[in-house]
């Protein structure tokens, strides 16, 4: 069965807690928080102040550039302030808050439960709803899909990748996205291609969803060129470059290259569904599906939840949290990031809430090297996670670029296999940063 070549962990599957749960839409808040930064990119600017009344779905913060995305309303009602307030990591930054006064969708979007197809839409012009819409990869990298789509002069998509696998041993989200919603997924696999202009798209879902890869194909028969691939069950294999090297056997080189040198472009399975309804449906993406979950959470959900509403709304809508010692991660066990402020908003790239308690919550003591080298065997990106780790903790950003740092794609699986418990992705996370800062300030200067 496929796979990626080199390094990868099999954590524990803890899908089981939410799986079975169908998708409940989530109650709609009294007051919601919109960031101005939901995307890679500059933050989009915002077009509204304050005492505006806005319609759900109408434009409320613009794109302000290219790598940018449009943000709409979540709800009908007053913007109450366009401030800075703090997000998951207690970290301020601008937003807009919308007192609700009732759900009036501006006109235009169609929420009919209609399948539409046929799409007779030219690639230019179904590219400029998805950049209208603000769609980005709703899989947590939130990368505006209209610059995904937007091929460059002397590159060619040969083909299309849709990321099914959704390999976080938590969520899943994407999973009931594609159970419920294969046929719009579907549709809009069709869209993407239309837009790419090419003739061939792969699904790729790993094997511990045996009823989503069966499903998907009994829709794809009735689509052209569609082609559902079973995977290999293995962490990190939904990262971008990993996805690609198991479908395709290619190899994306290292950063500046990305997926479009080598034919590919990649998509999230709940991304194309939302792109199948800003094609067809004119509805920009202001809700998404949330996997709430955990050992411990009362009753584990996935909760069709519209942007801005506070996560704390949806823990509670999932029984609140248990008692003992706690750690509410924004995502899941592997990437996620440790939140500090609950009553942050939902934003277009949570795609999951997984709340960690009981020993589980804790640290694990932090010992010194034993020099066993595993975070190098599981390093997908074939990295040396030790070495890396400790040139940023000295703060030697030189060497720390020249060992390839911002080749990293966070995934965690060094740090989930140090039997020394040390903290090798926090640092190499922090390395990272500090490299790229520093890359994009030296060609600044050169300008």
């Amino acid at each position: 069965m496929k796979t990626f070549p080199i390094g990868g962990v099999h954590p524990s599957d803890e899908k089981r807690w939410s799986r079975e749960s169908a998708i409940e839409v989530m109650p709609l808040p009294a007051m919601v928080s919109i960031p101005l930064g939901q995307h890679i990119g500059a933050p989009a600017t915002a077009v509204v102040a304050k005492g505006d009344r806005v319609l759900t779905g109408q434009l409320i913060a613009e794109a302000s550039g290219f790598m940018s995305a449009n943000i709409h309303s979540p709800v009908s009602g007053t913007v109450k302030a366009v401030e800075a307030l703090p997000n998951a990591q207690g970290l301020r930054q601008p937003m807009i808050v919308i007192e609700r006064d009732g759900d009036e969708w501006a006109e235009g979007i169609d929420l009919s439960p209609e399948l539409k197809k046929e799409c007779t839409l030219t690639s230019a012009e179904i590219i400029e709803k998805i950049k209208a819409a603000g769609i980005v990869g709703m899989g947590g990298a939130t990368f505006p899909t209209h610059v995904k789509l937007s091929v460059p002069p002397g590159k060619k998509a040969e083909f299309l990748i849709i990321n099914g696998v959704e390999c976080e041993p938590y969520l899943t989200s994407d999973y009931r996205t594609m159970m419920e919603h294969g046929d719009r997924l579907m549709a809009g696999v069709k869209i993407l291609m239309q837009a790419l202009q090419v003739d061939k798209a792969l699904i790729g879902v790993e094997n511990n969803k045996p009823d989503a890869i069966a499903h998907l194909r009994g829709i794809a028969a009735e689509y052209e060129g569609i082609k559902v691939v079973p995977l290999k069950t293995r962490y990190p294999q939904g990262g971008e470059k990993q996805l690609i090297a198991a479908l395709t056997g290619r190899q994306v080189p290292p950063p500046p290259a990305l997926p479009i040198d080598v034919g590919a472009v990649v998509c999230n399975a709940s991304t194309t569904v939302a792109v199948y309804e800003a094609v067809q449906k004119n509805k920009p993406l202001i809700e998404r599906v949330v996997t709430v979950t955990g050992k411990n959470i009362a009753s584990p959900k996935n909760l069709l939840t519209r942007m801005g509403t506070p996560v704390s709304s949806l823990i509670e809508a999932a029984g609140g949290l248990p008692e003992g010692d706690v750690k509410v991660l924004n995502g899941g066990p592997m990437m996620g990031r440790a939140m500090v402020n609950l009553d942050s908003p939902v934003t277009k790239g949570c795609s999951g809430i997984t709340v960690i308690s009981g020993a589980e919550a804790q640290r694990v003591c932090e010992n010194e090297c034993i020099k066993c080298a595993k975070c190098v065997s599981v390093c997908p990106m074939g990295l040396e996670p030790y070495l890396l780790s400790k040139l940023s903790k000295r703060k030697a950003w030189d060497l720390a670029e020249s060992g390839h740092i911002t080749d990293c794609i966070e995934c965690g699986s060094c740090q989930y296999t140090c039997p020394a418990g040390l903290p090798l992705l926090d640092y190499v996370r922090l390395g990272k940063q500090t490299v790229m800062g520093i890359i994009r300030a030296r060609a600044a200067a050169k300008k």
